[in-house]
């Protein structure tokens, strides 16, 4: 019976998931269908427009050639209606003189007829008809204007539509992770065989997407909602900056988008992206520290809120060493993990056994005090402050009578003679027992541990009149080998 039962649920669940499958393709298609007609749409729209173009250029550029030929007709024209009404003046002229020599040849007076020859002679030596050229100043001929547009012709019955980009490819072997930024390089399609903008018409730019997920099964998650996008891009290659590394990989993929569509997305790359990721355990926050995702601020409640009890066992731990015994260890702190007293301590919910870590804290403007740094949980009382136990070490600023800048360790403090800083970088070698604090804004480094690290690690923080915020899921940053000994192995620093 209830194999019979485990059976059957192990059935309902597949056509469970069957179904929602079904029921994600159905919801795909229908998206399809929609998204098919408003593209036909737009194809359609974007089409008409061209033509609407094309035909607004051949008309243009019809009216100018028309000009032209119209302006030669009446140059010519006007040059032969010229000599036209030159030549008419010459003839009239000429058909004068004519008549006048024949009535001279019946004059039978000598005087009167050699008078008469004299004034023809002389107007015939005047007469336009003799100093008319009589050839026209301009031809007939246009055909310097005659237009052959069959190459046009065929270019226009050529036309086609842009075909799509071909998807780029990825070059793995570019690509880099760094400082908290992937930059992503690939190849445009046909660059290895030399087709280069015939195949997919010239590229305007590139699209790249990306991704934050922990599966590497499998390099295509699912849900393009999560895709992260980068528009506009004329380089075949791009970096994204300032991101938060809090999975594991980075999916990136890119495609090419000419003047008419974006083609097919490239094949999916992971690119690994670990990096010290944490939040705070709010189990252990003192009772006036709130805690609000990455920022935790100072409210005090008043006498009120310490316990008479608690401050009597606090003053009693006093006059003890710091370092509690292997009975008060976690186990016997089971249940009150929380700090109390003057102990205004929250601690990170992860913790470090090996490897490099680095996160940063800025402090709010309204801040006071306040210490980071590391500890060792269980070593850790509930009435302790970082700095005054073998198991915790901090870098502690203060602004409040007097600004002060100290590193404390087992109860011991070194001033640190510099400007408080904004921001503060914090890097744990747990390997080579390195911690060191770094002014992020000035690139300087404040202090650094020497120590051998024993018992498991977790971020601490002290807060009192203000508050902080904290930046985690980052990369141990690139300058910080300019702050470390060459003789100490580098090689974790990027993770």
């Amino acid at each position: 019976m209830d194999t019979q039962k485990e059976a059957l649920s192990r059935i309902i669940g597949t056509l469970t998931n069957k179904n929602e499958e079904l029921q994600n393709f159905l919801e795909t298609l229908d998206n399809t269908r929609t998204g098919l007609q408003e593209e036909s749409r737009k194809v359609m729209s974007e089409l008409e427009t061209e033509l609407e173009k094309l035909s607004s250029a051949l008309e243009e550029r019809g009216a100018w050639l028309r000009s032209v030929i119209e302006e030669e007709k009446q140059r010519k024209d006007a040059e032969l209606q010229k000599q036209l009404s030159a030549g008419t003046f010459a003839l009239q002229s000429c058909e004068e003189l004519l008549e006048f020599a024949n009535q001279t040849l019946t004059i039978t007076s000598e005087e009167e007829f050699l008078k008469a020859a004299k004034q023809i002679k002389e107007r015939v030596t005047m007469a336009p008809a003799f100093r008319l050229t009589t050839r026209p100043a301009v031809s007939e001929n246009m055909s310097q204007f005659t237009v052959d547009f069959s190459t046009e012709r065929a270019g226009l019955q050529r036309l086609h539509f842009l075909p799509v980009p071909r998807a780029p490819e990825i070059d793995v072997s570019s690509c880099v992770v760094r400082d908290n930024a992937i930059t992503v390089v690939w190849r445009p399609a046909g660059e290895a065989e030399g087709d280069g903008d015939g195949v997919s018409g010239r590229i305007e730019c590139y699209e790249v997407e990306y991704q934050k997920t922990n599966r590497d099964s499998s390099l295509r998650p699912t849900g393009e909602p999560c895709w992260e996008k980068v528009h506009d891009i004329r380089e075949t290659h791009v970096t994204i900056a300032g991101l938060k590394f809090d999975s594991r990989f980075v999916v990136v993929r890119v495609r090419a988008r000419n003047k008419a569509a974006a083609g097919e997305f490239s094949e999916p790359v992971a690119m690994e992206t670990r990096a010290y990721n944490f939040g705070f355990d709010v189990a252990t926050a003192h009772a006036e520290l709130k805690v609000q995702g990455d920022t935790v601020t100072w409210e005090p409640q008043g006498v009120k809120g310490h316990d008479p009890r608690l401050r009597g066992k606090e003053n009693k731990s006093s006059s003890r060493s710091a370092t509690p015994s292997p009975s008060k260890m976690a186990g016997g702190r089971a249940g009150r993990e929380r700090f109390a007293g003057e102990s205004y301590t929250v601690l990170g919910d992860q913790e470090m056994t090996g490897g490099c870590h680095y996160w940063e804290l800025c402090p709010l403007t309204d801040w006071k005090s306040f210490s980071v740094g590391v500890a060792y949980r269980a070593s850790l009382g509930r009435f302790d402050q970082l700095g005054k136990s073998a198991g915790s070490w901090c870098l502690h600023a203060s602004q409040w009578l007097q600004r002060s800048l100290a590193a404390k360790h087992n109860n011991r403090a070194k001033a640190l003679d510099w400007p408080l800083p904004q921001r503060i970088g914090i890097y744990c070698n747990y390997d080579n027992g390195d911690l060191s604090f770094v002014d992020v804004g000035r690139l300087c480094l404040l202090h650094s541990f020497k120590t051998k690290f024993s018992q498991p690690l977790v971020p601490a923080f002290t807060v009192w009149c203000g508050g902080i915020v904290i930046t985690t899921g980052l990369q141990v940053p690139s300058f910080m080998g300019n702050f470390l000994s060459t003789s100490r192995s580098l090689s974790n620093l990027t993770q």
